[in-house]
C-alpha cells in the first residue's frame, strides 16, 4: 500500500496551513482515525497528521528514560537522580522539546501512548524474525514474518500517536558480504540456491564466463559443485564480478521489502512503513528495490562538514532511484570534545572541537535539511549522553541535547529550537540545489588549510562541480569539488561506496585496478596532464573502522600497474571520516606538476573530472563519457574560468 501521492496544485488549499512545528492543532488521543500520510504538495514532501494537518516532523531518538544505560555500572542518564516518578519525567521532557521546537519521537523510545508524542517505532523485524543472515528465502518466511510483526506491532496499532514503523535498523545491504556469506552455505539452504541459480541465469549457464569474472575455490569446477561447496567465492581482479553482486543485493533487499511492507501493512493498515533506517549510506540495487514497497524512505546521516554542509549528491541520488519517494532523516547529530559528561568521541561521526560549534553546525544542518524537497522530517540521535565511558559496544559520544546529569547544552538547544521554528517555512521553499553548468564552470580562489580533518575551509557551494553523469540507469556515488590559490589546484571530493574486505581474490598489496578513484585531468596551458587519487583498503580488518590510504598519482589508472604508482611531487593528500563506505578527503595539485610556474594568465583551464567505484563496478565522469574515453581525448574536456 503505497500512501505517497501527488498532489495536484488545485488541491493544495484544501490542506489545512501549516501552522508551525508543533502538531497543537491535533488531539491525537481524540483523532478519529489513526492513519498518518505522506504526501507531495507543489514538489515538496510533508506528513499528514490524522486530523489532516500536514508538519515537518521533527524528532528526537532515544526518549527511554536512560534505559539504555541501565545495565552498565557505571554513571549514565537515569531519570530517578531528577525525578519524583516517571509520569513527572515524560512531562518535563516534553516541555523541554516543545520548548526546543521539537514535536515527535524517533526510535528507540518509551511507547507512544506513554510519551503522548507522535512516534516512529524501531520493529526489528527481519532481525527477530531471522531474515538476515539466515535463510531469507526459506519458503515459510513469509508467514514467519507475518507472525512477527503481528506481535511487535499490536501493542501500537490502535494508537494515533503512531505514526509508523521502521521495519530494522542499519540492515546496510553490504553487497560484498551477501555475496560471500550465502556462497558458504550449504546446498540445502535455500538462499544458497537462489544464489546459485540467479548466477547461472547471468551467465546462461555459461562456466567459464563465470570463472572469468570469479575465483570458486579449488576444486569446484561446475555449477553443481558451486552448490554444493561451503567454501568463500570471490571476486577475480579485472573481471566484471561486481555487476552480479550487485545483481544478488537487489534480489535480497527486494525479497526483503516486499515481505516487510506486507507483513507491517497487513498488521496495521493505517500505518506508514519507513523502511530499515539506512546506514549513513545506500546501495543503488537496494534503494530500487526499496522504493517499491515502502512509503517513506528513511536513511541516517552523518553530516559532511562542521559548519552543516549536506552533499547534494546524496539526495539526488535517492531522488532519481527511488522516483521521488519523500525521506525521513531518521539519525543525525553533532558531538563536541568540549562535554560535560566526558565522553570520549571515538570514531568517524560528526564531531567539534567546542559546544559553540557544535550548535552553530547542527542549526545550520537542520536547515540545511529542510531545504531539500524530499525531506519531510528529521530525527535528532539522542536526547541524553553515552554513559561515561561509552555504550556496551564501547562506542562514545556526547550526542545528547542533555549531559548524564539532566543539564541542557544550552548553547545547543537554544540554536535548535531557533531553527526548528523555521524549518517549516524553509521545506515550504525547498528545491534542488542550483548547480554549475558545465558550459561555464567557475573554480574560486580559496585557500585551504589541508591540516585540518575536515572539509570546512571549503567554499562548498562555489567550488562544487556540475553533477558527474553516468552509465545511463545509475546515479552519481559522489562529487567533486575544485579551488585553486597560488599553491596550485585543490580537490576535494565526498562520496560513497561499500566493498567487503573478503570479496576480492588477491595476494600481498590491493591491486589499483579494482580501488575507488577520482581521476582529475588538467591542461593549464602546458599540455595535457593526468592524476588519478586512490584510495586503498586495509589487508584486514583490525577495527570497526580500519584506516584507509589516499594515495596520488601522476598518470592515469591505464598507467599504472598492480599496487604501484609515480606521487605528484610536492601534492598533497589527505583523507578524514570513516573507513569506508562513506570515503571524504582532498588533495593538492602543484602548478609545477602542469607544467606551469603558477596559473595561467588567461585564468583558464581545460579539465575533465571523472571516478570509478570499488570493482570498477560503476563510473561518473563530468563530460558524461567513460573515465577510459574522456582522459584519452583531450577534445572532451570542459573549460573553467579560474574565479
Amino acid at each position: 500500500m503505497i500512501l505517497f501521492r501527488r498532489a495536484c496544485v488545485g488541491a493544495f488549499a484544501a490542506f489545512l496551513v501549516l501552522t508551525g512545528p508543533a502538531f497543537a492543532t491535533c488531539d491525537l488521543a481524540q483523532a478519529s482515525t489513526t492513519r498518518w500520510r505522506a504526501v507531495e504538495q507543489d514538489g515538496r514532501a510533508w506528513l499528514v497528521d490524522p486530523c489532516g494537518t500536514r508538519t515537518v516532523s521533527i524528532g528526537v531518538n532515544v526518549l527511554d528514560d536512560g534505559l539504555s544505560g541501565a545495565k552498565l555500572n557505571r554513571p549514565h542518564y537515569d531519570w530517578r537522580a531528577h525525578y519524583a516518578s516517571l509520569d513527572d519525567w515524560i512531562e518535563a521532557t516534553d516541555a523541554r522539546l516543545r520548548a526546543w521546537g521539537f514535536n515527535a519521537a524517533g526510535a528507540w523510545s518509551l511507547p507512544p501512548q506513554q510519551l503522548r508524542l507522535p512516534t516512529t517505532i524501531d520493529l526489528e523485524l527481519g532481525r527477530l524474525a531471522k531474515f538476515h543472515w539466515f535463510d531469507p528465502f526459506r519458503p515459510d518466511m513469509g508467514a514467519i514474518m507475518d507472525a512477527e510483526a503481528a506481535k511487535l506491532i499490536a501493542p501500537y496499532r490502535n494508537s494515533a500517536y503512531r505514526v509508523g514503523y521502521f521495519s530494522d535498523n542499519e540492515v546496510g545491504w553490504w553487497d560484498g558480504a551477501l555475496f560471500t556469506f550465502y556462497s558458504r552455505k550449504s546446498a540445502a539452504n535455500f538462499t544458497k540456491q537462489q544464489l546459485v541459480a540467479m548466477l547461472r541465469a547471468r551467465y546462461t549457464g555459461d562456466w567459464s564466463r563465470f570463472t572469468r569474472d570469479f575465483v570458486p575455490p579449488s576444486g569446484v569446477k561446475s555449477w553443481a559443485d558451486l552448490l554444493a561447496t561451503r567454501r568463500t567465492t570471490r571476486l577475480k581482479p579485472g573481471g566484471d564480478g561486481a555487476k552480479a553482486i550487485a545483481e544478488w543485493t537487489g534480489v535480497v533487499a527486494g525479497h526483503y521489502y516486499a515481505l516487510a511492507a506486507a507483513a507491517i501493512h497487513k498488521a496495521d493498515p493505517d500505518a506508514l512503513y519507513f523502511g530499515d533506517r539506512l546506514p549513513i549510506y545506500y546501495d543503488p540495487a537496494a534503494v530500487r528495490a526499496e522504493a517499491r514497497y515502502v512509503d517513506v524512505i528513511a536513511t541516517n546521516y552523518n553530516v559532511d562538514s562542521p559548519e552543516g554542509w549536506i552533499a547534494p549528491y546524496f539526495f539526488d541520488g535517492l531522488r532519481t532511484l527511488s522516483g521521488g519517494k519523500p525521506v525521513l532523516i531518521s539519525e543525525w547529530f553533532y558531538a563536541a570534545h568540549q562535554n560535560r559528561t566526558g565522553n570520549r568521541n571515538n570514531g568517524h561521526l560528526m564531531t567539534v572541537e567546542t559546544q559553540a560549534e557544535r550548535a552553530s553546525g547542527a542549526s545550520a544542518a537542520a536547515r540545511n535539511f529542510a531545504a531539500v524537497p524530499e525531506i519531510l522530517g528529521l530525527d535528532w540521535f539522542q536526547y541524553y549522553d553515552y554513559p561515561l565511558g561509552g555504550r556496551q559496544d564501547s562506542e562514545d559520544y556526547n550526542f545528547g541535547l542533555v549531559d548524564i546529569n539532566d543539564r541542557p547544552y544550552q548553547r545547543l538547544v537554544t540554536a535548535l529550537a531557533t531553527a526548528n521554528r523555521e524549518l517549516p517555512s524553509l521545506h515550504a521553499a525547498a528545491a534542488p540545489m542550483t548547480r554549475q553548468s558545465r558550459d561555464a564552470i567557475r573554480v574560486p580562489h580559496a585557500t585551504v588549510d589541508f591540516a585540518k580533518p575536515s572539509l570546512i575551509d571549503w567554499p562548498k557551494p562555489a567550488s562544487l562541480l556540475p553533477p558527474l553523469a553516468t552509465a545511463a540507469g545509475d546515479v552519481p556515488f559522489g562529487e567533486v569539488y575544485l579551488t585553486w590559490d597560488a599553491r596550485g589546484i585543490a580537490l576535494a571530493t565526498i562520496g560513497q561506496d561499500y566493498y567487503d574486505i573478503g570479496v576480492l581474490a588477491y595476494k600481498d598489496a590491493f591491486p589499483l585496478s579494482e580501488a575507488y578513484r577520482v581521476e582529475l585531468d588538467l591542461d593549464a596551458g602546458a599540455g595535457p596532464r593526468r592524476f588519478t587519487l586512490y584510495f586503498i583498503p586495509p589487508k584486514g580488518k583490525t577495527s570497526d573502522y580500519p584506516p584507509m590510504k589516499p594515495l596520488l598519482c601522476v598518470g592515469a589508472p591505464g598507467e599504472h600497474h598492480g599496487a604501484t604508482c609515480a606521487p605528484v611531487a610536492g601534492g598533497t593528500v589527505h583523507y578524514f571520516g570513516a573507513d569506508q563506505p562513506r570515503i571524504v578527503a582532498d588533495a593538492l595539485i602543484p602548478w609545477s606538476a602542469l607544467g606551469v610556474s603558477g596559473p595561467p594568465q588567461a585564468h583558464r583551464i581545460k579539465l575533465e573530472v571523472s571516478a570509478r567505484s570499488w570493482f570498477r563496478a560503476r563510473w561518473m565522469s563530468l563530460s558524461g563519457e567513460t573515465p577510459e574515453t574522456a582522459s584519452a581525448d583531450p577534445k572532451l574536456w570542459e573549460t573553467a574560468t579560474l574565479n
